[in-house]
C-alpha cells in the first residue's frame, strides 16, 4: 500500500487525513508534519498517525501532500525536495501555485499534480479538480484520484483552467453561505423566528442541489420549471436581476480568479 505524508496537516491537510482513513486506508501508511508540536499531539491522538518531521517525510512517504500555505511552499521544497528519492508523487494543495513553482525546486522526473478541492470534503461532499504537471502519467492521476475520491466527487482539467475552478468550486462554499445567510436573515425579517428561517433556507439549499446533481437538467430550466408566470418566484428573481445579483457572481469569480493568479 502507498505511502502518503501530507506536509503541512492544518485544516485542508486534515480533511484529506480523515478522508482517507474513512476509505479504510491504512493507518501505518499515513503519516503528517505540523508547525506546531501540539497540533502533531493532537493529530496522533485523534487519528493514531505518525507525525514526523519534513525531512522524514520527504524520505520515506510515497507520495507527499503539500498542504502548507503557498507562501510556505517554496521554502519547504527548498529545504528538502532536492533529496527527493527516485519514485515519488508530489501533489500540491496549495491554492494558486502553479507546478512549475514546484519542478523548478524538485530533482528532474519528479512528477507534480495540482489539486484544488474545496471544504465539504469534511462531510464526504468534496469537488476536487487535479491537473497533471511535468512527468505525470496516468497512473499518477488515477493514484490521486483514488486518495481524493474519499472527500467526494473528481475531475480532471487541464492546469490552465485552475484558476477559473478555484473561483467556482475552492471557493464557492463560501458564496452559497452567504446566500444562505442572507436568505436565513432576510426570513427573520419577514417574521419566521431564526431557527425555523435557518431549517427552511438550509433544506432548500440542499433540496435544491440535489434536484441539480440528479436530474440532469440546467439550472435555467429548473428554475423556469418554478417561476409561474405573474407569481411569487417571478418576483422575487425580477428583484434578484434588478439588484444585480448575476453581475456581482460575474464580478466575484473574476476577482477570485486574479487573486488565485496572483498567488502563483
Amino acid at each position: 500500500m502507498t505511502t502518503i505524508a501530507v506536509i503541512g496537516a492544518g485544516k485542508l491537510g486534515e480533511l484529506v487525513l480523515s478522508g482517507l482513513l474513512r476509505a479504510d486506508w491504512p493507518v501505518g501508511q499515513l503519516m503528517a508534519t505540523t508547525r506546531r508540536p501540539e497540533r502533531a499531539t493532537e493529530l496522533g491522538e485523534r487519528y493514531g498517525i505518525r507525525t514526523v518531521t519534513n525531512r522524514t517525510a520527504f524520505a520515506e512517504a510515497d507520495v507527499l501532500l503539500i498542504a502548507v500555505k503557498p507562501a510556505d511552499a517554496p521554502q519547504v521544497l527548498t529545504d528538502f525536495g532536492g533529496a527527493l528519492p527516485p519514485g515519488r508523487l508530489v501533489v500540491s494543495l496549495c491554492a494558486g501555485l502553479p507546478t512549475s513553482v514546484f519542478s523548478e525546486r524538485l530533482p528532474d522526473g519528479v512528477p507534480v499534480v495540482r489539486v484544488m478541492t474545496n471544504t465539504p470534503a469534511q462531510v464526504g461532499q468534496a469537488m476536487t479538480a487535479i491537473s497533471a504537471g511535468r512527468s505525470v502519467t496516468d497512473e499518477h492521476l488515477a493514484l490521486v484520484e483514488d486518495i481524493f475520491r474519499p472527500l467526494g466527487r473528481t475531475v480532471r482539467v487541464p492546469e490552465a483552467q485552475q484558476d477559473a475552478v478555484t473561483a467556482v468550486s475552492g471557493s464557492g462554499p463560501a458564496y452559497l453561505f452567504l446566500v444562505v445567510e442572507a436568505m436565513v436573515d432576510a426570513g427573520v425579517l419577514l417574521g419566521l423566528p431564526r431557527q425555523t428561517a435557518h431549517e427552511l433556507a438550509v433544506q432548500t439549499a440542499l433540496g435544491a442541489a440535489t434536484m441539480l446533481s440528479e436530474s440532469g437538467e440546467q439550472p435555467a430550466s429548473l428554475r423556469a420549471a418554478v417561476s409561474s408566470p405573474g407569481g411569487t418566484t417571478v418576483a422575487a428573481v425580477r428583484q434578484l436581476e434588478v439588484h444585480g445579483v448575476r453581475a456581482a457572481f460575474y464580478a466575484a469569480l473574476e476577482a477570485a480568479r486574479n487573486r488565485s493568479r496572483e498567488l502563483g
